[in-house]
């Protein structure tokens, strides 16, 4: 694993805990995955820790206000391959992104169905 300058690699494997926490991977799918490709050992409990770090901004960002007037709203979805008790399932993330007054774009939100076809 490399290292970038100025960082440490508390800060590296964070970073990838994080990220393989938001692509919706439990914590001992997270741990074997760190150990097969980085070839290093994190406990759970560890990556428990980092993750409920970042729940606390998760929670607060769904629950921030939304603009009461979007000039534009885009919805999408994006497909992941999820391993599931040993099978590898599809899911879908949706996500909503709108147009602001000030010509800013903001994600909406983001949800998570079952398969491409979800209704809400």
């Amino acid at each position: 694993m490399i290292v970038p300058k100025r960082s440490n690699m508390v800060d590296v494997i964070e970073n990838v805990i994080v990220s393989l926490y938001a692509k919706v991977m439990s914590n001992r799918d997270i741990e074997e995955q760190i150990r097969e490709v980085y070839d290093f050992e994190v406990s759970t409990s560890t990556i428990s820790r980092i993750t409920d770090k970042v729940s606390g901004d998760i929670v607060a960002w769904q629950n921030r206000p939304l603009e009461p007037v979007y000039l534009i709203v885009w919805m999408d979805g994006i497909v992941f391959k999820v391993r599931e008790s040993s099978k590898v399932n599809n899911k879908t993330v949706y996500i909503a992104v709108g147009l602001r007054r000030d010509g800013k774009k903001e994600v909406m939100g983001l949800w998570l169905g079952k398969n491409e076809s979800a209704a809400f």
